[in-house]
C-alpha cells in the first residue's frame, strides 16, 4: 500500500533528497514551540511581576502602620541558602486590624544573611511607619515599593523567541514545500524597492528598462549628478547596534545575577555554563560592531559624480571621484561592470545564476593619503561600448550596469561601494541613421 507521507523524496544519484513537507512540518513545529515558549515566558513576567509592581506603586493606598516583629527567614533552594527578610505589622481599615508579615511586593530573597538583617534594621519595633495596601484586599500590604529595574531586559530574551517564533511561521506557511532552490529563486525574482522598482507604466518607451528618475533626482557639486550608493553601510552599523544592546542587555542580567551568587559563596556552575555561550556571543557582537565603527568612520563617505544619465551604447562621459576619510591607501579604482542574472527552472525547482559579463578600468591610482580636511579627488573618462546590452529587468533575467569602487587600505580591510547606473538603448531612429525630430 503506498504512503501517502514520504520521508524521502526522488533519488539524486547516490543520494535522496528529504521530503520537503516533512521539512516544512519539522520547521512549524520548531517556530510554534519558540512562540509558544516566548508567549508564556512574557505572560509569567507580565502577571508575575510587571502588574503587581505597576500596582503597588500607583494603585496601593498610603497608610500608617506599626512594627511588632521583624525577623529574617532562611530559604532553602537550588542555588544554596537564601535570606528573607520579613516585618510583621499592624494597621486597622474600616475598624478590621490586619497582622501580615511583609516586606515588598516581590518577596525580595537575598543571598546573604547580613543584607536581609541591613534591609530590617531600617525598622523599629513599637515604631509607626508608612506602608501601602491594596484597597481591593486590604491584608495585602507592603513596606517598600519602587522598581525593579532588571525586569525589564529580561523580557528581552522571551521577546525575540516570539519575533523569531512569528517571523519563521510565516517564512514557513508562505514556502510550505517548497525546496530552498525555488526560495531563492522567487525572492532573487520579487522586485525590490531600491533604485530601479518603479513601474514599467512610468516609462512605456522602455517598458523592460529600470527607471532612473532616482539617479537623476540629485544634482552634483562638479558635474550634473551625483550617483546613490546601491547600499548604504550606515545601515549594516544600526543594524548591528540594536542587534549588540538587545542582546547584551539581556546577557547582562543573568551575569549580574551569577556574580552575585559567587560573591555569596553560591558557585551556580549550571548557570554559568548555560550563559558562557550566550556572553561569547555576546563579546563577538561588541567586536564586530567596534570593527566596523572604525572601519566605516576611517573610510568616510565616497562620492561619485556623472556628467549625463541614462548612459547609451558608443557614448562617451565623464567622472568625479571624491573619498574622504583619514587612511593610507594601497590602491583605488574605478571599474565599469555588467552583471546578467537568470533564473533557471527545473519542474518544482528553480535555481539562479549570476556572472559577470563585462569588466573596464576606468581609474587607478596607488599610494595614496587621505586626510580628514584633504579628500582623494580625481576624474576620468566613462566610453560605454557602441555594442553593450542595456540594462534589462524582467521576471527571470536581468542585466544590470554598475560602478565599482574598490580600495585597499594600508593595515586595514578594504572596501568595495557600488554606484548602479542604466544604460538605455539607442532610439530606432538613431540606429537607422536618421535625425530624431
Amino acid at each position: 500500500m503506498a504512503r501517502n507521507f514520504r520521508y524521502f523524496e526522488k533519488k539524486r544519484g547516490h543520494r535522496r533528497t528529504g521530503s520537503r513537507l516533512l521539512g516544512s512540518v519539522g520547521e512549524a513545529i520548531f517556530f510554534a514551540v519558540m512562540l509558544v515558549v516566548g508567549c508564556a515566558a512574557i505572560y509569567f513576567g507580565i502577571a508575575r511581576l510587571i502588574i503587581p509592581e505597576w500596582r503597588v506603586n500607583h494603585e496601593f493606598v498610603e497608610h500608617a502602620c506599626k512594627v511588632v516583629e521583624k525577623r529574617v527567614i532562611d530559604v532553602p533552594s537550588e542555588k544554596g541558602m537564601l535570606f528573607q527578610p520579613v516585618v510583621k505589622i499592624d494597621y486597622e481599615i474600616q475598624g478590621v486590624t490586619y497582622s501580615p508579615y511583609t516586606y515588598d511586593i516581590h518577596h525580595t530573597m537575598l543571598s546573604t544573611r547580613d543584607e536581609a538583617q541591613a534591609a530590617i534594621d531600617r525598622f523599629t519595633e513599637r515604631q509607626t511607619y508608612p506602608c501601602w495596601y491594596d484597597p481591593a484586599k486590604p491584608s495585602d500590604a507592603v513596606l517598600v515599593r519602587g522598581h525593579q529595574w532588571w525586569i525589564w531586559p529580561a523580557l528581552l530574551i522571551p521577546a525575540s523567541f516570539v519575533v523569531i517564533g512569528i517571523g519563521g511561521l510565516v517564512f514557513t506557511i508562505l514556502h510550505w514545500g517548497k525546496s530552498l532552490e525555488h526560495r531563492a529563486a522567487v525572492v532573487r525574482s520579487v522586485p525590490t524597492p531600491e533604485l530601479f522598482d518603479l513601474p514599467a507604466a512610468v516609462n512605456p518607451k522602455y517598458p523592460y528598462t529600470p527607471d532612473c528618475s532616482e539617479i537623476t533626482s540629485s544634482p552634483g557639486t562638479r558635474l550634473a549628478y551625483r550617483l546613490p550608493l546601491a547600499q548604504s553601510p550606515g545601515w549594516t552599523l544600526l543594524g548591528l547596534l540594536v542587534a549588540c544592546l538587545a542582546w547584551n542587555g539581556a546577557v547582562s542580567v543573568f551575569v549580574v545575577m551569577v556574580i552575585r551568587s559567587y560573591l555569596a559563596g553560591i558557585s551556580d556552575w549550571p548557570m554559568m555554563l548555560f550563559i558562557v555561550p550566550f556572553l561569547v556571543v555576546g563579546i563577538a557582537l561588541v567586536i564586530v560592531f567596534a570593527r566596523l565603527l572604525r572601519h566605516t568612520a576611517g573610510i568616510g563617505p565616497t562620492l561619485v559624480e556623472i556628467s549625463d544619465h541614462p548612459l547609451l551604447p558608443g557614448h562617451g562621459y565623464h567622472l568625479f571621484l571624491s573619498q574622504s576619510g583619514n587612511l593610507k591607501l594601497k590602491s583605488i579604482s574605478v571599474s565599469l561592470i555588467c552583471e546578467e542574472e537568470a533564473v533557471f527552472r527545473h519542474g518544482t525547482n528553480a535555481r539562479s545564476e549570476s556572472r559577470e559579463v563585462f569588466r573596464q578600468s576606468l581609474y587607478s591610482s596607488t599610494s595614496s593619503i587621505i586626510r580628514p580636511d584633504e579628500p582623494l579627488e580625481a576624474e576620468c573618462d566613462l566610453p560605454i561600448p557602441a555594442e553593450a546590452m542595456h540594462s534589462f529587468r524582467a521576471n527571470h533575467n536581468q542585466v544590470q550596469w554598475k560602478l565599482i569602487v574598490h580600495g585597499k587600505i594600508l593595515g586595514w580591510q578594504g572596501f568595495q561601494r557600488s554606484f548602479p547606473v542604466v544604460v538605455r538603448p539607442l532610439p530606432v531612429d538613431h540606429v537607422s541613421g536618421r535625425t530624431s525630430p
